[in-house]
C-alpha cells in the first residue's frame, strides 16, 4: 500500500524548481502548451535510467566511483551551458520569441530527457528516497521500488504539466513587450548558468 507520506515526500519534491521545470517553463513561454507538454514528458522519461539504476544497485557503483561521478557530472554541466546560450541566442532552441520555429516534439522532448539523464545525483536521490518506503520484504523490493518510482513519474508529468500550461498562458501577454522577451531569455540563460555551476561543485 502507498503511504501518504510518500506521496507528501514526492509531491514536495516535484514541486521545488530545479532544471525540468526551467527547461518546462522556456519551452512553454517560447514555443506554447503543445511544445510544454513534450518537455513535462521528456523530462519524466529522463527519470527512468536513474530508477533503473536505484532498484537494479548501480547507483551504488556510481556513488563509489569518482571518476564515472565525475564524468557524468561534467558531460551535465556543458549541457546546461548549451542551454543557456540557446536562451540567449536568437533563434536558439530556448529563445523566448513571437514566432517560434515549428520544432519536432521528440526534439524537444531529448532536450528534455538530457536534462535529467545527465544528473548524476538522480541515482542517488532515488536511492536515499525509495527504500525508506518498501515493505522489507526482499522479494517484493523490486516490483514496490518500481512501483513507487512509475508514481514519482507520474506525479512529474502532472507538475511539469501544470507548469508549462501556466506558462504557455502567460505566453501571448509577454510577448507583446520586447523588453520582457530580453529580460525572459537573458534570466532563463542566468538561471541555467546557476544550475550549472551548483552541479559542478557538487560531491559524492
Amino acid at each position: 500500500m502507498i503511504s501518504a507520506q510518500f506521496l507528501l515526500t514526492a509531491l514536495v519534491v516535484v514541486l521545488a524548481p530545479g532544471t525540468g521545470v526551467l527547461y518546462t517553463l522556456a519551452v512553454g513561454l517560447g514555443r506554447g502548451r503543445r511544445a510544454a507538454l513534450w518537455a513535462a514528458l521528456g523530462c519524466t522519461v529522463g527519470i527512468v535510467p536513474h530508477l533503473a539504476a536505484a532498484t537494479l544497485g548501480l547507483a551504488a557503483v556510481l556513488h563509489a566511483s569518482a571518476t564515472l561521478f565525475t564524468l557524468v557530472k561534467f558531460l551535465g554541466v556543458a549541457y546546461l551551458l548549451w542551454l543557456a546560450w540557446q536562451a540567449l541566442r536568437s533563434g536558439g532552441a530556448l529563445s523566448v520569441q513571437a514566432e517560434a520555429n515549428p520544432e519536432p516534439g521528440r526534439r524537444i522532448a531529448l532536450r528534455g530527457a538530457l536534462i535529467n539523464i545527465l544528473n548524476p545525483k538522480l541515482s542517488i536521490f532515488f536511492l536515499a528516497l525509495l527504500p525508506p518506503f518498501l515493505s522489507g520484504n526482499p522479494t517484493t523490493a523490486s516490483a514496490e521500488m518500481a512501483l513507487l518510482g512509475a508514481i514519482f513519474m507520474a506525479m512529474t508529468f502532472a507538475v511539469f504539466a501544470f507548469y508549462g500550461a501556466f506558462a504557455a498562458l502567460a505566453r501571448d501577454w509577454l510577448l507583446g513587450s520586447a523588453r520582457i522577451m530580453r529580460w525572459l531569455n537573458r534570466s532563463f540563460a542566468m538561471l541555467f548558468a546557476a544550475l550549472a555551476g551548483r552541479l559542478a561543485l557538487e560531491r559524492l
